[in-house]
């Protein structure tokens, strides 16, 4: 097959679903069922295919022309194609979770036709092979998500969806002003054609520097940057897959891998450092993760308190992008991949509990373990990896960060992370505690808030399983870390192959 029709055909599947979706009546739910299932199992199929011919030394890309010094390029690279293979497969977990959330809600053709707008942008962002490119899929991603934190139709949800707008909007233009004057001083440069932006260096020194940070701008606002999170956890009031989807899959993780194409395709890391500009991108990070850690401290809700957590967690990725060597670059990669499945894990586990047991608030944990042993031992799973404790894959991500920040001489980055993983400490274990150690309904404390029984087993099996699948994933990553193709591997192979040869 030419090289064109990968890139094409893993985006053409989800096109293909979502315009079939809105056309099935509302009713014809096994329909829509098999055409989601069936469409997540095939990108994962086209992703694999490529990883596999990456490996080999095969090339997958296609251009077409816009006007005059502009193309539309897709191009499948190790960077691109690691974050493709994160989307395929916690899509394919998120498919089957809003599957069994969504069982007996209204508009569910709706949600699951711009679910799958929603994948295609995120598959389009992972593809893209110029910033042209990005930014058409980096807006879409933005108009198909809005309907989905808006689906509860609720005063509360719309105000959330219509804040979300006006945030990812306004980065939207700011990221095209950046794009524009880019594209004035170097023209349409290419992913991985990073040498030709420093031939301008010398007579554009002050230029660069100040579109570099118009562009982290437009980037910062989906990657939660503090000033730019506001929009993150008023969104949480969309329903469980959504919130899985904004933090694990598609939005916060489009800001972050934004960030990296930016530092390591565009300007490249050589340049970047120096210009001076990875020494902000570290102190901006930092900020973030303790900011960010202290909020969630103070939240007394689950899913909010989830919400600041990625704030957090999704800031090691641009710190280790601001530490300049391979290591950085390693934990930057890796925990894009790591956090994003131990994320999920969480928020689909908050999901069961405010599904079969009516829990919303930390303080109505009590006891649930006890009755959801899988979920909260999923939860568990997740929350001792966001701590950082071995075998996790979050230990081996601050692994890499504090030998990377010693490799870089920012010694003091270490005593950001020591701080955070007790900030982590203290934000998680109180849960765990509640539910494993206090008494709870089971032993006649009190009762649950709204008490279902969704499935022969703890809940409806469409929500474990998903669950069960990537808290299992998590675990896999951080024991099996020097296999093949594993996260560390794959990221290790980007950073010192491809990007700090």
């Amino acid at each position: 097959m030419s090289a064109a029709f990968f890139p094409v055909a893993t985006l053409a599947t989800s096109l293909a679903a979502a315009a079939i979706i809105f056309l099935l009546p509302e009713g014809a739910v096994r329909a829509r069922t098999g055409l989601n299932l069936a469409a997540a199992v095939l990108k994962i199929g086209l992703v694999a295919w490529m990883v596999r011919g990456l490996s080999q030394g095969q090339a997958y890309s296609v251009e077409f022309p816009v006007v005059e010094g502009l193309s539309f390029v897709l191009r499948a690279d190790a960077l691109g194609i690691m974050f493709a293979g994160l989307s395929s497969l916690l899509w394919l977990f998120t498919t089957i979770y809003a599957i069994g959330y969504l069982e007996d809600s209204p508009n569910r053709r709706r949600f699951f036709g711009f679910f799958s707008l929603c994948v295609a942008s995120t598959l389009g962002i992972s593809l893209a092979g110029n910033l042209f490119t990005f930014l058409i899929f980096y807006e879409l991603l933005t108009l198909s998500t809005y309907p989905l934190v808006a689906h509860r139709g609720t005063p509360k949800a719309l105000a959330a969806a219509t804040l979300y707008l006006r945030f990812t909007l306004t980065a939207g233009l700011v990221l095209m002003i950046g794009m524009v004057a880019l594209h004035t001083v170097a023209g349409d440069i290419r992913f991985g054609q990073r040498e030709i932006l420093a031939e301008f260096a010398p007579e554009h020194h002050g230029a660069l520097i100040a579109i570099f940070w118009i562009l982290i701008a437009g980037f910062g606002v989906k990657a939660g940057l503090v000033p730019l999170h506001g929009w993150l956890p008023r969104a949480m009031v969309a329903p469980a897959p959504v919130s899985a989807l904004l933090h694990a899959v598609a939005v916060v993780k489009a800001g972050a891998f934004g960030i990296v194409r930016l530092v390591y395709d565009v300007y490249g890391a050589d340049l970047s450092q120096a210009l001076g500009l990875l020494t902000g991108l570290a102190v901006i990070a930092s900020v973030t993760i303790l900011y960010a850690s202290l909020r969630a401290l103070a939240q007394e809700e689950l899913k909010p308190r989830l919400a600041f957590s990625t704030v957090s967690q999704v800031s090691y990725v641009v710190l280790g992008i601001g530490l300049f060597g391979p290591l950085g670059t390693i934990a930057a990669l890796s925990h894009l991949l790591h956090q994003g499945l131990m994320k999920i894990t969480l928020f689909f586990c908050a999901g069961n509990y405010a599904e079969e047991l009516g829990i919303h608030r930390i303080d109505e944990l009590d006891g649930a373990g006890r009755r959801m042993p899988l979920t909260s031992l999923a939860f568990s799973v997740g929350a001792l990896g966001m701590i950082g404790l071995p075998p996790m894959v979050g230990f081996l991500s601050k692994w890499y960060l504090g030998t990377g920040a010693v490799q870089a001489g920012m010694p003091w980055v270490i005593a950001v992370l020591v701080v955070s993983s007790l900030l982590n400490a203290a934000y998680f274990l109180p849960i765990l505690y509640r539910l494993w150690f206090c008494p709870g309904p089971d032993h006649g404390v009190g009762t649950w808030p709204e008490e279902r029984h969704l499935g022969r087993f703890e809940t409806s099996t469409w929500l474990l399983l998903p669950v069960l699948a990537t808290a299992l994933f998590s675990v896999m990553a951080g024991l099996l870390a020097g296999m093949p193709y594993s996260p560390l591997e794959w990221a290790t192979r980007v950073a010192t192959l491809e990007y700090l040869p």
